[in-house]
């Protein structure tokens, strides 16, 4: 029997909606095909976004959309992508599968998707390949409101209202595919960059996010605040310079050259994988600590804004568009993440999944008019709880699994959080891909009045197709036993479970 404990008079921070935002690139059939298919296809869309995709991703909730990268941020210019189609630049996506970019989906599809999804908008700026002017009047494009001729293009252009943009990120991985820079430069062309995106509605202030961290790089990290920071006084009142800063990771089995297969794997992979992902816990501590020393307060947030498992391409699919399967593998790796971020939630104020569609760890797969939700999406569907709640103080007994010492893992994860109404939310997985584990809840003080549960559960390969989309889903979990302060309940072998409890 594990006990798990949770003390809901003790609050530990406030879960932002975004710690389960997604990202979506050029790239592959992410936005083409994916998201975008034209207002001409024959697949039912409303202003070229696709019905199914966008009624998927609002059941999800989906709070933040990243967009246009990545990689293909620093190559974008965004006026390439405004006006009329037919006059639109063409070009060619040389991070991505050397295929024609034409430009069809740009600001304005950008912002009607969010506005679809009743999202928040996060914009990548392009520091590598642009200039302080492109992106100054990119910002004065979309959100000002006055008489300028950005204003006045936008609305030659069919858009007479200025949109929101809440997060703007200047550049991406400035030390790798946006620029290769070392750190006291990238901090140089910050301070320069943000200086000048403009806040034009003091009402609907954007944050602005710097390029952090490749995993381990700890010196990136205190450099980059050491620049940003000097000479700026009392800069704990955090004086506009930096609302976030970003930190990449992905989860990848082996090594870069052979990252393993993302439905043909075995036992030992599973805990390769499960043990690989766990280092977001170790990444996350670390760089927030370095951030403590500058930052005391967590005003500026930590955004993971790139993470998620990374296999091979499938067979047969074009190498440069990151084409994988998902798994409960997959969805394992969600839960562990999704349960890491809320334990962080002080200092971990966003993080987005790549990718949204097609690529990566997607939440949903498309093939002409066909979708099939992923186990990722379950997982992010059940998780969507704890979005906008109180992080409750919890912790739950493991035991290290895994027969490789090297890839030894608690076989659980937990966190819990109470919402606006005093529902408490908890949330665990099952590291486990064999072992089911019988759990004894104590809600310290309180008595439980109602719970209810859903569970999302299968063999470790399982994975929805085309043919069978419905193999993994959630259910409704009935085996919830509650008496007084206590919840007694088996959680199966790879699965994760939401349970909601209302106390007495």
């Amino acid at each position: 029997m594990y006990k798990l404990i949770i003390n809901p008079d003790s609050k530990k921070g406030y879960i932002s909606p975004e710690i389960q935002g997604h990202f979506s690139e050029h790239l592959g059939r992410c936005i083409y095909n994916g998201i975008f298919v034209g207002k001409d296809s024959a697949i039912p869309n409303t202003d070229g976004m696709r019905d199914d995709v966008v009624n998927a991703l609002r059941e999800m909730k989906l709070p933040v959309l990243r967009w246009p990268g990545g990689c293909f941020a620093d190559e974008y210019h965004w006026k390439d992508g405004i006006g009329p189609l037919d006059s639109r630049k063409k070009m060619i996506n040389t991070n991505w599968g050397g295929v024609v970019e034409d430009n069809s989906f740009g600001t304005h599809e950008y912002m009607e998707l969010c506005r679809q999804l009743g999202c928040k908008t996060y914009v990548n700026g392009n520091l590598g390949s642009g200039t302080v002017r492109e992106m100054s009047e990119w910002v004065e494009y979309m959100t000002f409101d006055g008489v300028s001729p950005m204003a006045d293009l936008r609305k030659a252009n069919g858009r007479e209202e200025p949109w929101t943009v809440d997060y703007f990120c200047v550049g991406n991985e400035s030390w790798g595919c946006g620029g290769y820079m070392v750190p006291e430069y990238y901090a140089s062309q910050y301070r320069q960059y943000q200086a000048f995106l403009k806040n034009y509605n003091s009402d609907k202030k954007i944050k602005k996010i710097a390029v952090g961290p490749n995993e381990k790089d700890y010196n990136w990290t205190r450099t980059v605040l050491s620049e940003c920071f000097r000479d700026q006084g009392s800069w704990n009142d955090n004086h506009g310079l930096m609302d976030g800063f970003s930190l990449h990771y992905y989860t990848v089995p082996h090594d870069w050259a052979h990252k393993g297969s993302a439905v043909f794997f075995d036992e030992k992979e599973w805990y390769m994988t499960l043990s690989k992902t766990l280092v977001m816990e170790e990444l996350i501590a670390k760089h927030s600590a370095i951030m403590d020393e500058f930052d005391p307060d967590c005003k500026i947030g930590l955004m993971v804004d790139e993470w998620g498992t990374w296999y091979d391409v499938e067979e047969g699919t074009n190498p440069g568009f990151l084409f994988q399967q998902n798994t409960m593998r997959d969805a394992v790796v969600a839960g562990i993440n999704l349960n890491i971020f809320n334990k962080h939630c002080n200092r971990v104020k966003m993080a987005n999944i790549a990718q949204l569609i097609n690529v990566l760890q997607a939440v949903i797969l498309t093939e002409g008019d066909k979708m099939v939700k992923t186990p990722t999406y379950y997982a992010f569907k059940m998780y969507s709880c704890h979005q906008d709640g109180t992080l409750i103080e919890s912790s739950i007994d493991t035991d290290r699994i895994g027969k490789e010492p090297e890839y030894q893992v608690p076989n659980l994860s937990e966190s819990v959080s109470m919402d606006k109404e005093g529902k408490l939310h908890i949330t665990i997985t099952n590291l486990s891909c064999s072992d089911a584990y019988e759990i004894e809840g104590n809600l310290l003080g309180h008595e439980v009045k109602n719970v209810k549960a859903e569970i999302l559960s299968g063999e470790m390969n399982s994975h929805n197709t085309f043919d069978n989309p419905n193999a993994v889903k959630c259910e409704i979990f009935n085996a919830v036993k509650a008496e007084g302060d206590r919840l007694k309940f088996t959680i199966p072998a790879s699965s994760l479970i939401a349970i909601e409890v209302e106390t007495a």
